[in-house]
């Protein structure tokens, strides 16, 4: 199958790689020259099955080049598209007059070009067919749904061609056999603008010259067409009669294509909802109408918080479903009747709903100054999105986060205030999600301080910029260190110490998090064996496990082949998970264990007693201990709640034979307490603070200058 051939003028290079680069995307051979004369040479040496011309060239410009095309007899039905930053009707007459198909406006919709292009092909075989065939008059205007008419304008009656048969499947002379018959069968909603457009013509017929109208026909059991009738005034000079010769065209695939274009350049495919290039149409309608009025609106900034888990746990079928099934939530949340009556307004501006692509949403609520009216509003859908839904075989209950701004308060563009809007939405998932906030200048200082970290961390990662301190556990029946957790720490040359809190969500955000934690599984793991051949002895060291490294399927080869190269013993290692991480797709997360496991490896649960209500996850994971979570540990006594709970949960790790380490101990009756139910292992302040590699290794050799001995911490 041969390759339609495309030729390309055009003076602008940007323009021509553009137009290049999408038709030769989209399957087209693309031949492409930068002025009118190179135009006309190269149609003569290519013979391309379309011109693609831009009006203004040098040397020869598109009217000359496409004139001169039409003067040749391969020229004489290629189809030529003019393209034009012009769109005064006498630029496009000229454009016509002189032989053009078409016409493209700029700026060009780059990814609706192919189709437009298709079609035009498609049409000019059409047109090159019937040319072929002058004998063969019926089956040309079949294959182009082409048909003549005539019409007397004293009498009203017509004429129709024989071809009206085969195109529109009726008897056309039977049916339509006048004026006043044929608009009986017009679409009941263009009929009365139809009429008014003929009895215009009728009434001053020599001044009318050509027409050319588009509307809809009802033919035999009710089938829908869209026509086009184009006609001229034909006037016998010597019977003075008069009558009108026209043709009717079928064009409804073409109306149907150039919907479906539509619909792919401005509309979501998923949920239907506008995108983001027809809301930001919109929104700029409203900035300029409500600039006229002096009035305000608002923009809401719309993100799902925990989406991503349903993509990972159940697929992207699941995540599209979930996606439908909000956007459907929030257009019934803003169609209800009671709401508009909160804006008092009219269908004309009704707040639009918007899909930016994943799971952000933006909404237009024209014609509102009041925040509380709009925090009323923003309630409403977020907890529309919060209600539980049921997609694959399971419910889940993802929230939202909502940043709100107003124009002209925080800016004057759509740009600035989408700008600000984002902004806020993302200080309401920091604020804890599910929630939503409005724009303040303020919030400008913390995202330029997040850029800055974010910045600063790709340094740090690239030019050994981080560390790892460790805090010692301690055995409580011996006294003894047994192990120390890796804890990533950094100081930066301008941040100076930076918290984790602070950078770790940002490097989870920006996908650092996945090159940050294997660095640290790869140091931990060389500062172990260090301590192994050295004086310290064998110390089991800790490494916390981040949702994005549970996920990933690397995860096994990195500690494989970390373990390989630096020859650390498994039973050295141990990775801590927190509950929830557990919990992520469980299904998968016990299969990753399981393999770490068979590595060697020991594995915790940290910050055990705060996530999932359930333990029975307990008996199905390969866990060797369970971390009690500093929040039971800081109140504890013998008969607070917080006493119970510890208890039962070392209870619980006894009866599972599990391990049980108890964080943050700062004072020495919590330490007691815990020797006293039982709690295998501490660690807290009040017996050390995290330290560097160095402090570690002279703590322990000063301690104990046995080095195979494991040492005594602290004397309890």
């Amino acid at each position: 199958m041969s390759t339609e051939k495309i030729l390309v003028a055009d003076d602008d290079a940007t323009q021509r790689l553009l137009t290049e680069q999408y038709l030769k995307q989209a399957g087209f051979e693309v031949v492409v020259v930068s002025d009118g004369q190179q135009a006309l040479e190269a149609f003569h040496a290519e013979k391309p099955d379309l011109l693609i011309l831009d009006l203004r060239m040098p040397r020869m410009n598109g009217y000359a080049v496409c004139q001169e095309v039409r003067k040749t007899e391969e020229g004489e039905s290629v189809p030529i598209v003019m393209v034009t930053g012009l769109k005064d009707l006498d630029t496009l007459e000229r454009a016509f007059e002189s032989g053009a198909t078409d016409f493209f406006t700029k700026p060009v919709v780059w990814e609706t070009l192919p189709f437009r292009v298709r079609y035009l092909l498609r049409a000019g075989r059409a047109i090159i067919d019937s040319r072929q065939s002058e004998l063969d008059l019926l089956r040309a205007q079949r294959v182009a749904g082409l048909v003549h008419w005539e019409l007397d304008l004293n009498s009203l009656s017509a004429n129709w061609s024989p071809a009206t048969r085969q195109v529109f499947e009726v008897d056309a002379d039977t049916i339509w056999p006048d004026l006043h018959a044929f608009l009986t069968d017009v679409h009941p909603e263009d009929r009365t603008r139809l009429r008014e457009q003929v009895e215009r013509l009728i009434k001053d017929p020599r001044n009318s010259g050509s027409f050319l109208l588009e509307h809809r026909l009802l033919i035999g059991d009710g089938k829908e067409l869209t026509v086009e009738q184009q006609g001229e005034l034909v006037i016998d000079e010597a019977t003075q009669s008069v009558r009108w010769l026209g043709t009717m065209q079928d064009v409804t695939e073409r109306k149907r294509a150039e919907k479906r274009i539509h619909q792919l350049a401005y509309y979501d495919p998923l949920t239907a909802l506008p995108n983001r290039e027809l809301f930001r149409r919109r929104a700029e309608q409203a900035l300029r109408a409500a600039g006229r009025a002096k009035s305000s609106f608002a923009l809401v900034f719309i993100d799902l918080d925990g989406f991503k888990y349903v993509n990972d746990s159940l697929g992207h079928d699941a995540g599209d479903e979930l996606l439908y099934m909000v956007s459907d939530g929030l257009q019934k949340t803003l169609r209800s009747s009671d709401l508009l009556a909160k804006f008092n307004q009219q269908a004309t501006d009704n707040p639009s709903l918007s899909r930016f692509g994943g799971d952000e949403f933006v909404v237009l609520l024209p014609e509102v100054s009041s925040k509380d009216t709009v925090a009323a509003i923003v309630d409403r859908m977020l907890s529309n999105i919060a209600a539980p839904v049921k997609t694959q075989g399971r419910e889940f209950e993802v929230t939202g986060s909502a940043g709100i701004s107003f124009y002209p308060d925080d800016g004057d563009s759509v740009d600035t205030l989408l700008k600000n809007a984002d902004i806020a939405m993302y200080q309401a998932k920091q604020g804890g999600k599910n929630c939503y906030r409005f724009y303040t200048p303020k919030m400008d200082e913390f995202v330029q301080r997040r850029l800055s970290i974010e910045s600063r961390l790709k340094s740090a990662l690239a030019n050994d910029g981080l560390s790892l301190a460790y805090q010692p556990k301690v055995e409580l029946k011996s006294g003894l260190i047994v192990g120390v957790e890796a804890l990533l720490r950094w100081e930066d040359p301008e941040l100076g110490k930076v918290a984790p809190d602070q950078f770790v969500p940002i490097a989870e955000e920006s996908g650092l998090i996945g090159p940050i934690g294997e660095w640290v599984i790869r140091t931990a793991c060389r500062q172990a064996k260090s301590w192994h051949s050295g004086p310290v002895g064998p110390l089991q060291i800790a490494v916390n496990l981040s949702s994005h490294q549970v996920r990933s399927d690397d995860l096994h080869e990195l500690v494989e082949k970390t373990l390989a190269e630096t020859g650390l013993d498994p039973s050295l290692l141990e990775f801590e998970l927190t509950e929830s991480i557990l919990m992520d797709n469980a299904e998968r997360t016990v299969s990753m264990l399981q393999r770490l496991k068979k590595l060697g490896v020991s594995m915790s649960v940290d910050d055990f007693g705060t996530g999932y209500s359930s333990m029975a996850y307990l008996k199905h994971f390969p866990i060797d201990t369970i971390k009690i979570d500093k929040a039971f540990v800081n109140d504890i006594s013998d008969d607070s709640s917080d006493a119970i709970i510890v208890r039962a949960i070392v209870g619980l790790a006894n009866g599972l034979s599990l391990n049980t380490v108890a964080e943050g101990v700062e004072r020495r009756e919590q330490l007691e307490f815990l020797q006293r139910c039982g709690c295998d292992q501490v660690q807290g302040f009040y017996l050390y603070k995290p330290m560097s590699a160095q402090l570690i290794e002279k703590l322990l050799v000063e301690t104990d200058n046995a080095p195979q001995v494991v040492r005594r911490a602290v004397e309890l």
